[in-house]
């Protein structure tokens, strides 16, 4: 083990870069591919960095002021992003609270990474991993006043006594992830006898996915919303969007889509209209703050009885892959709990047209997590043990949670047709399935 000490940051990158190319069982002294997740990380800090791996509140290299971050990608059709989140340092409640931002437990170990990227690819060796690139990096301003707020926000619900309640979709770049073996991790907070899970600063995985397209494998630029982002020292970026969009509501989607010269037939049409009315000419979910924030726009239909008619579908799952799977590294857990939604809502008339009411941020509350949580499982182990079909001449039905069962989900098909199936575990064909939002739940979060 090198006792090698690095005092700056200089020095920090040149010897992170050197580890360019290298297979990562060459580099490997303390056997640490072996040990499942972590990995990586742990061979990159032993062997090649030589310093023992440890959970310190400063830096990994204090002396120069950077901290060491390995992180995977993964190469997809529609190009590079992020495997994961960037997870940075534990939250320790009793503490943190005192703190402003400045002298925040993450600002103290994250303000400078040292970023180092390497390809995942399902199948091959860790051992032939190799790191691709490696950057110094410092949060650009107009993302460092979002970060802020993002602290702020967490930091506001444990002084309020709700630790408890944290959600890593409440903010937008800067998350608290649960951390810990399993789900029961707890620790204790300050202004409540309710313990919290335990949670951890952490980057999310579309904020490194934009770092890695964009400081790290190429300079691709975005549209943004916001132009001048000296604009949300003073609010958030949630309001500044529903200030600019506001002027708007009550008006009727015949009568927008006039104004900004919108041609009907597209699906996404009101995601259109709202992208006009915020200057943006490309898809709003391309612009540069809904990509690092992961912001999902969702249309909600209100009839003219005052009820929404549709569930919200999510993506669709292979009944194979499901079943691999453990709740918290899940797919649904992991799309559902970092993902903050603008439900743009539109309401009917006596006339039959759809006037635009307003808008809303929403990201789902831990204790309906939990619910979710409740479904999958069963979702699960119906799978697992057989999933049971029943043909009534017209409609095959099955044992999957029905909306009845739960107030938050279910699961029904979700196929373009009946040939469109995936194949379960007993070899049978059934027709492609996902999770839904009840509509009566979605119906209560906009009366909210």
């Amino acid at each position: 083990m090198s006792d090698r000490k690095y005092t700056t940051k200089e020095e920090v990158l040149v010897r992170g870069r050197e580890a360019i190319g290298i297979p990562l069982r060459d580099m490997d002294k303390t056997h640490k591919l072996s040990i499942g997740k972590g990995a990586v990380g742990s061979v990159v800090e032993e062997s090649w960095f030589g310093y023992k791996i440890n959970s310190d509140s400063e830096p990994d290299f204090a002396e120069a002021g950077v901290e060491l971050k390995v992180t995977p990608y993964v190469k997809a059709s529609k190009g590079v992003r992020a495997k994961e989140r960037l997870v940075c340092n534990i939250i320790n409640y009793m503490e943190e609270y005192k703190n402003t931002f400045q002298t925040s437990s993450f600002w103290r170990k994250c303000n400078t990474m040292l970023i180092m990227a390497y390809r995942h690819i399902d199948g091959v060796d860790k051992g032939d991993f190799t790191i691709e690139e490696a950057i110094l990096f410092s949060f650009p301003v107009e993302d460092l006043i979002i970060i802020e707020k993002d602290w702020e926000y967490i930091i506001s619900k444990i002084r309020a006594g709700r630790a408890h309640e944290i959600s890593e979709g409440d903010t937008l770049y800067l998350g608290a992830c649960t951390k810990g073996a399993t789900s029961a991790s707890v620790r204790q907070q300050p202004f409540s006898d309710i313990p919290a899970k335990q949670r951890a600063y952490s980057l999310k995985q579309s904020y490194m996915t934009y770092i890695l397209n964009n400081y790290i494998f190429g300079e691709r630029t975005d549209e943004h919303i916001v132009k001048d982002p000296a604009l949300l020292r003073e609010k958030s970026f949630e309001e500044y969007i529903v200030e600019r969009i506001a002027p708007y509501f009550g008006r009727s989607r015949t009568k927008l889509m006039h104004e900004f010269d919108i041609q009907p037939g597209p699906k996404n049409i009101n995601e259109i209209i709202l992208a006009r009315i915020l200057g943006i000419e490309g898809k709003i979910t391309a612009t540069d703050e809904f990509q690092k924030a992961n912001i999902i726009p969702k249309t909600i239909r209100i009839q003219k009885t005052g009820h929404i008619r549709e569930s919200m579908s999510f993506p669709g799952f292979r009944f194979l892959d499901i079943i691999q799977e453990d709740w918290e590294d899940s797919s649904l857990k992991n799309y559902l709990e970092p993902t903050k939604f603008l439900f743009i809502i539109f309401k009917e008339n006596d006339a039959g047209d759809y006037f635009f009411e307003r808008v809303k941020f929403w990201n789902m509350p831990a204790e309906d997590l939990d619910e979710v949580r409740k479904v999958w499982e069963r979702t699960v182990q119906v799978i697992r043990y057989g999933v049971e079909l029943e043909y009534n001449g017209s409609v095959t039905r099955n044992n999957l949670p029905k909306q009845s069962e739960n107030r938050v989900a279910h699961v029904r098909p979700h196929a373009k047709n009946a040939s469109d199936t995936y194949p379960l575990p007993d070899g049978r064909d059934m027709i492609k399935q996902c999770f839904w939002l009840n509509s009566t739940y979605v119906e209560s979060i906009i009366n909210e």
